[in-house]
């Protein structure tokens, strides 16, 4: 079996960038399987993170970041150039590399790539919610394209062979799709040792940018801590992105320097969950959140919006975590104080929250992909 997966790039410390080195480990280790990826806006910069020497890689060169701070018609008509680019050098590239089966991590090539005819099977994989062009509420012309994007959306996929959501709440988004399938994310074990719950930490972890609402949690540690009941607990984020500025400035004027600390991404995210007692999501939206797996995986209760897409697949209310409506934050504040005062409900929450490997465990997932990979290319 040939698969070749198209993505962005694999530089950044990203969950879809993790999501995939789990993937092509995996299914590289097979025998018989050969897997490469073909990337967008690589850069010449190295993975972030180690990819089997065994998975071939070649970059495009399209570069499509490169007109994301330029005005609206210049991205406009930059993105259509590109696009058209981008289409020739991946076309060239599967009619020689002849896979059974292309994956698109979208968006860059799902508009074009079924119909590049290669011989191959056409699979598209949905990291975001169907509405996550729409998650941030842009107005005038950008607005307009979003709405229009979104509604050519449910055209698009319907002319690929499969299309995998990661959630059941996402899949009844895009109604009864006849090629929709639901495959989540699998829960790796980010560490060999689990949190006792005891350390007075609360952790975040993602990119330092508006869909991971990072404001939203500070606001709400600002509330906790003018309680006057945890100023021994502390909160520490990692992430990088261009919101990290803006961020620090907000715990340097609210007056959190003590009780806040931004940190770089690390590899070794395992070790700072289990040195954490909870992990607090306060994302827009995700399409299934990498993160909270991981983190439960390591025996971390989970504080978290109710955002789409995610949380209701995976958290049971007061059994494994807290879900609070989204954009609470007030709420978010109160669920917070209310795993952090009582070590023992967090404890239980922790136990439960460990069950995640169960239902998600690696080899659950990933025997669900090599069926939809073998059934498709059996027809």
């Amino acid at each position: 079996m040939k698969i070749l997966y198209c993505t962005h790039s694999t530089y950044n410390p990203g969950g879809m960038e993790r999501v995939l080195l789990n993937k092509v480990t995996y299914l590289s280790q097979l025998p018989g399987w050969e897997v490469s990826i073909v990337t967008t806006d690589q850069h010449h910069r190295p993975p972030f993170y180690p990819f089997p020497e065994k998975v071939r890689m070649t970059d495009l060169d399209i570069n499509y970041s490169d007109d994301n701070d330029k005005g609206v018609w210049k991205k406009i008509f930059g993105y259509l150039r590109k696009r058209k680019e981008h289409q020739q050098k991946l076309t060239a590239l599967l009619q020689k590399e002849r896979p059974d089966i292309v994956v698109s991590l979208y968006p860059s090539e799902s508009s074009f790539i079924p119909d590049i005819k290669d011989g191959s099977k056409k699979v598209l994989e949905l990291h975001f919610c169907k509405f996550f062009r729409l998650q941030y509420g842009r107005k005038g012309l950008l607005g307009w394209i979003d709405k229009l994007r979104t509604r050519q959306d449910e055209r698009i996929v319907r002319r690929f062979d499969k299309f995998v959501v990661l959630t059941n709440e996402d899949k009844g988004y895009w109604g009864n799709l006849p090629n929709i399938e639901v495959i989540p994310n699998a829960a790796m074990q980010v560490s060999e040792s689990c949190s006792d719950v005891t350390d007075k930490r609360v952790i975040a972890v993602g990119r330092l940018d508006y869909q991971k609402g990072f404001d939203r949690l500070i606001e709400a540690w600002e509330w906790i801590q003018r309680t006057g009941k945890f100023a021994d607990w502390q909160l520490d984020i990692f992430g990088q992105g261009e919101w990290r500025e803006m961020l620090q400035r907000m715990v340097d004027e609210k007056g959190l320097q003590h009780s806040v600390q931004i940190h770089r991404p690390t590899r070794q995210i395992g070790e700072e969950y289990v040195k954490s007692s909870l992990l607090v999501m306060s994302s827009h939206y995700e399409g299934f959140p990498m993160v909270m797996i991981e983190a439960m995986a390591c025996g971390l209760p989970v504080v978290s919006f109710d955002y789409k897409c995610g949380p209701k697949d995976i958290i049971q209310h007061g059994i494994n975590g807290l879900l609070v409506p989204e954009g609470d934050i007030k709420a978010l504040a109160n669920a917070m104080m209310e795993v952090m005062t009582d070590e023992a409900y967090r404890r239980m929450l922790s136990r439960n929250a460990r069950k995640v490997v169960d239902t998600y465990s690696e080899e659950a997932v990933m025997a669900r992909w090599i069926r939809l990979f073998t059934s498709i290319t059996a027809r």
